[in-house]
């Protein structure tokens, strides 16, 4: 009995040092990342290079060493005249002072998935920037999304940044596996094309806003809530006061607003789709969307990508923002603490498209 008190005081001691030494590592990173926000990197992905592995390593599987062998004499022999004739062709162009146009077409390939308050944007700047600083002409950009929607406002940046690559006539294709709806359609419709799969939800061209109210619970528990405000409409629908009828009629108003305005942008970017049939807040499944307008052709992403790989240099990039230890440490449950918190509060002021 007394060896098991002993030995439970010293793993008590043992816990009692790795909760300290956690506890200043936090405090230390959570110091040290104040002085300026977690930087990120660029990472790039040769697809063209990674298929070509892909398609040589199956076809080991296939063909006897003979084959390969005699084939890969024939590749050779064909890629060192490819190289002589680009090597005169660089000479020439160097000469000309037109060496820079003389790299051979690229495909850049975006991904974006997009949460309620579309933080992935930030990324997605700083990949659009890098690609707008080293396109030329010939070049086309490929943007796998997938977004259920999210806060207004937000959803509007993101469509921005597309709308950065079509300014710099970049041809743009919005590819939609899986889901484009509401505000992920608002980026969509930015696209010089629209790409779906069969089943991919694309539309949902309406605004939404909801919160619970516990007005009552509080007064049935002699609890006083008190909101001041400078303003008529500072705040119109609120959580915990009572709400009004001339609250919910102006908050009506201002999503109806919202949705004009949605309509609008669709309008400005797809003018033939008839607005009154498909901005009704509903959605579809790819094909159906084809038929209305909402999309331009039925494919999956990976289709467009192999296409591609026959005569460009197709390029993946994504921004990768490195995490601070707090971030690491704090978890799912952090995580999914503060998703209820933003849909409780964003939610219940901010209209979601």
């Amino acid at each position: 009995m007394e060896f098991l008190l002993d030995y439970g005081l010293f793993l008590a001691k043992i816990v009692t040092v790795v909760v300290a030494i956690v506890a200043l590592i936090i405090v230390a990173k959570s110091v040290g990342g104040r002085s300026g926000a977690a930087k990120g990197e660029l990472e790039v992905t040769n697809l063209t290079e990674q298929r070509k592995h892909t398609v040589e390593h199956l076809e080991h599987h296939l063909h006897d060493d003979a084959f390969l062998k005699a084939r890969n004499k024939a590749e050779k022999k064909a890629q060192k005249e490819k190289d002589k004739q680009r090597e005169k062709e660089v000479k020439k162009a160097a000469k000309d002072g037109a060496l820079e146009s003389q790299r051979e077409p690229h495909l850049f390939v975006l991904d974006f998935v997009g949460s309620i308050d579309a933080k992935e944007v930030a990324s997605l700047r700083e990949e659009v920037s890098a690609i707008l600083a080293v396109a030329k002409e010939g070049d086309e950009v490929l943007v796998r999304l997938e977004s259920g929607g999210g806060m207004v406002h937000a959803y509007g940046l993101a469509s921005s940044q597309l709308d950065r690559i079509k300014a710099a006539n970049l041809p743009l294709t919005i590819a939609v596996d899986k889901v484009a709806a509401s505000g992920g359609y608002m980026m969509a419709c930015i696209a010089d094309k629209i790409v779906s799969a069969p089943f991919a939800v694309v539309g949902s061209i309406g605004v939404i806003a909801q919160l619970p109210n516990f007005n009552k619970l509080l007064k049935k528990n002699d609890i006083e809530f008190e909101q001041l405000t400078a303003g008529e409409y500072k705040r119109t629908l609120t959580m915990f006061g009572e709400n009004t009828d001339k609250a919910r009629d102006k908050f009506k108003q201002e999503l109806e607003e919202t949705h004009g305005l949605f309509k609008d942008f669709i309008r400005e970017h797809r003018p033939e789709l008839d607005l009154d049939k498909v901005a009704t807040g509903e959605h579809w499944f790819g094909t159906q969307a084809k038929e209305l307008g909402l999309v331009d052709e039925i494919k999956a992403s990976d289709d467009i990508v192999i296409e591609a790989c026959k005569d460009k240099t197709v390029l993946a990039i994504s921004y990768v923002q490195k995490k601070k230890l707090t971030d690491k440490l704090s978890g799912v449950a952090g995580d999914a603490a503060d998703n209820v918190l933003m849909k409780l509060i964003n939610r219940g002021q901010r209209p979601i498209v």
